[in-house]
Parts: C-alpha cells; structure tokens; sequence
C-alpha cells in the first residue's frame, strides 16, 4: 500500500489562541477539512486532532498538534513515525511574521527562520528536508518584539483578504499533493491580491 501524505498546520490550541495570526497553520488545514467535507477527531496517544481522507487516490492525514506551537515536533513525529509518512510526503503549514499578509512561500526545507514551531519539527525528525509553506502575517512597523501582534488577531480590515489568503494556502496544499511540489510552487508562490484594492484598480 502506498504511503500516506501527512498535512500538518501548526498553532496553539485552545480559543484563548483561536482564529490568531500564530495559528495561521491551523487556519489553512480546517479550511481543507470543510473544503473535503471531513470533521476532526482528537487522537489521545498523538496529544493532536487528525483527519483521514482519500484524496486522488491517495490517502492523506491532516494534522493539527494540541501540543502547543514550541512543542509541535513532538506530535509531527509521533504522527509520522505511527502511519510510515516518508519526509517527502510531509508538509507544515507555518505563520511567518517576516512575510507581509498575502504573500506565500512553499519551500522543499530549508532553516527554520526563528520560526519555533518549525525548530521543534525538525529537531524531531532530525532533518530539515520536509516541504514547508509559510503564510505571511506581517509585523508591526520598526517592531522587534512581535509577541504580542503574533497571538492577536487579524483586525476586521483585513477579513477578506485572510480569507482569501486561506483559499490560495489551501489550493497550494491541494496542488503539492496532487501535482507535486515544483508546479505549486511556481503556481502559488508570490503575494495574493487584496480584495480591497481590486476596485481602486479600475
């Protein structure tokens, strides 16, 4: 039987965190999980919600680990060693405050970036060789400490283009697994327009 293909959005659990710019992962796996019509189920022994689906023919586990952001690796692992997910059939969905809202970057490894979630992936997997797509959430201007803006939550200006922003990740995911990776990201990679400034166009 073939491998599966594991999808992992990486965030906090809990609605003290829910719908946060942190939580960005999360927010592109649950739009997959409406967008195929499945629903969650929190699997103990992995401390993390999980989905399996048939999808082109393939099966496909979502993933989101109730572990905590700086913790995720713990249940990325556990998941990935349970099910036989070889690494080239992993992606982690990431916020990145380094990249502006609307702009994805799907990436086949590569560094962390500071980035703690992915620190805790690759130190237990003990490679940086996995598919990565950060999501940019932006910073605030001149702002090195960006705790505070990173757990708070997309303000009501930005609505539409996050929601498109979770479309695009989500075609982007679909993309990777059903085309590979080369396509989605030569397809998908780049800034996702606003919305908003379609009409100022005309």
């Amino acid at each position: 039987m073939e491998n599966p293909y594991l999808i992992v959005g990486l965030g906090n659990p809990g609605a003290d965190y829910a719908r946060t710019r942190h939580n960005a992962g999360f927010l592109v796996v649950d739009r997959l999980v409406g967008r195929w019509r499945a629903s969650w189920a929190y699997e103990k022994k992995f401390n993390a919600r999980l989905v399996s689906v048939q999808r082109v023919s393939r099966r496909v586990i979502l993933c989101e680990p109730q572990t905590y952001m700086n913790s995720s690796g713990e249940a990325v692992g556990t998941v990935m060693a349970f099910y036989r997910v070889p690494h080239p059939g992993l992606l982690v969905i990431v916020d990145d405050a380094d990249l502006p809202l609307g702009e994805l970057r799907l990436r086949p490894g590569g560094s962390s970036g500071g980035h703690h979630g992915l620190e805790s992936v690759e130190q237990h997997l003990g490679t940086r060789e996995y598919a990565r797509l950060r999501v940019g959430i932006g910073r605030q201007s001149g702002a090195r400490e960006i705790t505070g803006y990173v757990l708070g939550r997309f303000s009501s200006t930005e609505a539409a283009l996050v929601d498109r922003v979770l479309t695009v990740a989500s075609d982007q995911a679909e993309t990777w697994l059903e085309a590979g990776i080369q396509k989605a990201m030569s397809q998908f990679n780049g800034v996702v327009s606003d919305p908003a400034n379609e009409g100022k166009a005309q």
